[in-house]
C-alpha cells in the first residue's frame, strides 16, 4: 500500500471540517456570528487547498488527450453528475410532494440556475467537481502549446546554459490567470457553470507543483525557515489589509493582489511547515483528510434532508443550537459510516480501477 503524506492530509482534513461547518453554521443562520466570522477571515484559502494540493502531487498532465479526458471525466464529472442528481432527488421530493407551494423555497427556484450553475439544487458544492475537472482539462491543453518564444543564446554566455537557444513556454501565462478570475467578478461572473473560478485554480494547481519543485531543492532546513517567512507575511498582510475569497461564487472581497499573495503565502507556508515537520497521523482529523471525497459529496444532501423536513413541520433552524449540534453530530457520523460503502462504488466515489 502506498504510504499516505500525513501533512497533506491533515490540511484536507481540516479543510473538509471547516466546509462542513461552514455549511452547518450556514443553514443554522450563524454564519455572520461574531465567533465564526474570524474562522471564514482567516481560513478562506481552504478551499483553494485542493487545487494546489493536486498540482504538488502531479507528475503530468501530459500524454494521449482522449485517454487524460476520459480518465478524468470518470474520476470527477461522473461523481459530480451522481452526487448531483442524489441532492436533487431530495430537494425535489420535498418540493413538489411534501412542501406548501407558496413555501419560501419554492418561490426561490429559477429555471436560469440549471445552465448559469453548477451548485445542483440540494448538493450545491459539487461545483467544486466540475471546475475541478475544467481545471485539469486546461492544464493538459496548456501542455500541448508550443513554445511562446524561442530566445537564442549569444555564443559567449552558451557555457552558462549549454544550449543555443531557450524555450520560454507558456506555463509563464499562468501569472495572468488569477486576474483573469478577478476581472470575470468585476464583470459579474458572465461564464455559465461557475467557470470563473477555474483560472485561479489553475494558477493554484501549477503553485503546487512549482512548490514541490522548489521544496525539493531548498532542503529542509531552507524550506523550514522560508515557510515561516511566508506565514508570517500572510499573518501581517492578512491583518494588515483583510480580504477574503469565495471560490464557490468566485467572489472577491478586498484588494486582487492581497488576495493573490495572501492565498499564495498561506498554501506554500503551511504545507512547507508541515511536509518538513514529518507530521505524525492524528486519527479523527486524518481520515477525514483521507476519505475527503466521501465527506465532501455526501454532507450537503444530508443538510438538505434535515432542512427539509424541518421546513415541511413548519420550523426554521435559523438560531436553534439544538439543530447545530444535532447537524454536526448527524454529519459526521454518516459520513463515517458512509466511506467504507461509498469508496466500493466508483460511479460514487470516482475511484475507478485503471487499465492495465
Amino acid at each position: 500500500m502506498k504510504k499516505r503524506n500525513n501533512a497533506f492530509d491533515l490540511l484536507c482534513g481540516i479543510c473538509i471540517i471547516r466546509m462542513v461547518m461552514n455549511h452547518i453554521t450556514g443553514v443554522c443562520g450563524f454564519a455572520g456570528a461574531d465567533w465564526w466570522v474570524p474562522v471564514m477571515d482567516w481560513s478562506y484559502f481552504f478551499m483553494s487547498f485542493f487545487f494546489f494540493k493536486a498540482g504538488y502531487f502531479n507528475k503530468t498532465v501530459d500524454g494521449n488527450s482522449k485517454e487524460f479526458c476520459k480518465k478524468k471525466f470518470k474520476q470527477l464529472m461522473i461523481p459530480y453528475m451522481v452526487w448531483g442528481a442524489i441532492g436533487s432527488a431530495i430537494f425535489f421530493f420535498f418540493v413538489w410532494f411534501i412542501l406548501d407551494p407558496k413555501n419560501t423555497v419554492v418561490k426561490q427556484l429559477q429555471l436560469q440556475h440549471i445552465w448559469e450553475s453548477s451548485m445542483f439544487y440540494g448538493n450545491p458544492p459539487c461545483w467544486f467537481l466540475l471546475s475541478f475537472f475544467m481545471a485539469y482539462i486546461f492544464a493538459h491543453l496548456i501542455s500541448k502549446l508550443p513554445p511562446l518564444l524561442r530566445i537564442p543564446i549569444p555564443k559567449a554566455l552558451q557555457w552558462h546554459h549549454h544550449k543555443a537557444v531557450v524555450n520560454v513556454k507558456a506555463h509563464w501565462l499562468i501569472l495572468v490567470f488569477p486576474w483573469i478570475s478577478w476581472w470575470l467578478w468585476t464583470k459579474g461572473n458572465p461564464l455559465w457553470l461557475s467557470m470563473s473560478n477555474v483560472f485561479i485554480g489553475i494558477y493554484l494547481f501549477y503553485l503546487g507543483r512549482l512548490w514541490h519543485f522548489a521544496m525539493e531543492k531548498m532542503g529542509r532546513k531552507v524550506t523550514v525557515a522560508f515557510s515561516l517567512v511566508m506565514v508570517a507575511a500572510f499573518v501581517w498582510l492578512n491583518w494588515k489589509y483583510g480580504g477574503k475569497y469565495t471560490m464557490s461564487e468566485n467572489r472577491w472581497e478586498g484588494g486582487a493582489l492581497i488576495i493573490i499573495s495572501n492565498i499564495t503565502l498561506s498554501l506554500c507556508g503551511l504545507s512547507g511547515l508541515l511536509l518538513s515537520m514529518k507530521m505524525p497521523r492524528v486519527p479523527v482529523v486524518n481520515f477525514i483528510g483521507e476519505h475527503s471525497m466521501v465527506f465532501f459529496v455526501a454532507h450537503y444532501p444530508i443538510i438538505q434532508f434535515y432542512k427539509l423536513v424541518r421546513s415541511a413541520n413548519v420550523k426554521s433552524l435559523r438560531g436553534n443550537w439544538d439543530d447545530f449540534t444535532i447537524l454536526t453530530v448527524v454529519i459526521f457520523a454518516i459520513c463515517f459510516l458512509l466511506v467504507a460503502y461509498v469508496e466500493k462504488v466508483p460511479w460514487l466515489s470516482g475511484r475507478f480501477k485503471n487499465k492495465v
